[in-house]
């Protein structure tokens, strides 16, 4: 599954890191501290978390991961949308918990 396919699903727009969408969606980690996405993610990951600062964009170019969902209605800074944007790294957003996209992706996988 790809990033622009879990936006479909989830009925999200990507908000920045457009080029990315075609990236490969290999699993996803759910967490709100950025040492533990460093240590703790896969390659490929899909990252839910509230965190919408610029240093969320660095972490997923780090770890490789596949995108960045934003949850709970949060929105990212400017300066996180043109990271986002240079880096080519997809960020949605959604006003749905991280308990709700979680089960929702979790789903898309089970199919």
């Amino acid at each position: 599954m790809t990033v622009r396919e879990v936006a479909g699903k989830l009925e999200r727009s990507v908000r920045a890191g457009g080029q990315g969408v075609g990236n490969e969606v290999r699993g996803g980690i759910v967490c709100d501290l950025l040492s533990v996405v460093m240590s703790k993610a896969a390659k490929g990951d899909l990252w839910v978390t509230v965190q919408c600062h610029p240093n969320v964009v660095a972490v997923a170019v780090l770890a490789g991961l596949s995108g960045i969902v934003i949850t709970h209605g949060f929105e990212p800074e400017p300066e996180t949308v043109a990271k986002a944007d240079e880096e080519g790294v997809p960020l949605l957003t959604t006003s749905a918990s991280s308990f709700e996209v979680v089960g929702r992706i979790y789903g898309l996988k089970a199919r």
